[in-house]
């Protein structure tokens, strides 16, 4: 399926917006690449890559600084859905979050709010589960040092 359309649906709080202006750059059965430019302007940084990991449930973003210095690996913890009849795709946020800092540095996000929708019944249990276990293959990656397995997706593109 060749995607064209592609929806990021948050939780909390709770929207679903189409990224429209996101440029598609490549796909394949397992993997959606794009690039980007923040959707609301940002002091901190102004544009971006992502890859959609679809198989396990995780989008790694590259956010650079207006001068084109990289800020950080920025990991969205994602459940996705594929629309076929429509050639869309919707990236659920799971609200986990991991970043990724130049120096190594790694930092866990959200796991508040990820309680909080799981009180509110704003996820599923199979969710919940979904999450923690993509969450948990992440953070071994990370821990194991395979990351630049998942950043090479982007870089070898030159994103």
């Amino acid at each position: 399926m060749k995607i064209s359309k592609i929806y990021r649906r948050k939780i909390i709080p709770a929207e679903c917006i189409q990224l429209k202006d996101d440029i598609i750059v490549a796909q394949d059965e397992t993997t959606l690449i794009t690039k980007w430019d923040t959707l609301n302007p940002k002091t901190t940084f102004t544009h971006g890559s992502s890859c959609y990991f679809l198989a396990e449930g995780f989008k790694v973003s590259k956010f650079y600084r207006s001068d084109g210095s990289l800020l950080f690996w920025y990991c969205d913890i994602a459940e996705y859905i594929l629309a076929p009849e429509e050639n869309a795709l919707t990236m659920t946020d799971l609200l986990a979050d991991v970043i990724v800092h130049p120096d190594g540095k790694v930092k866990i996000a959200d796991l508040d709010e990820l309680a909080d929708a799981l009180e509110q019944n704003l996820i599923t249990s199979k969710q919940m589960t979904a999450c923690l276990r993509s969450l948990n293959h992440l953070l071994s990656l990370i821990y194991q040092n395979k990351f630049d397995a998942l950043q090479a997706r982007l870089n070898s593109l030159g994103l």
